[in-house]
């Protein structure tokens, strides 16, 4: 299992829900989560098979910046 970690522009429950059906539809995601409190908002994701760029792709194009950490 890898893990891991993004800085976001996903900044509160409503942004989770836009991101929530591409990240548990994306292959190879186990779970993922976002710290909406910490002002960098990171998401953390564990996974077995997808990349770091699929990831990234995903949030992407749901319309968040998102940066690798």
């Amino acid at each position: 299992m890898k893990e891991f970690k993004f800085n976001t522009t996903i900044k509160c429950n409503g942004c989770i829900s836009k991101v929530k059906p591409s990240l548990d539809g994306l292959d190879g995601v186990e779970s993922w989560e976002v710290d909406i409190l910490n002002p960098k908002k990171p998401l953390t994701v564990k996974a077995n098979s997808a990349t770091s760029e699929q990831v990234m792709q995903v949030v992407k194009g749901v319309g968040f910046e998102i940066v690798q950490i």
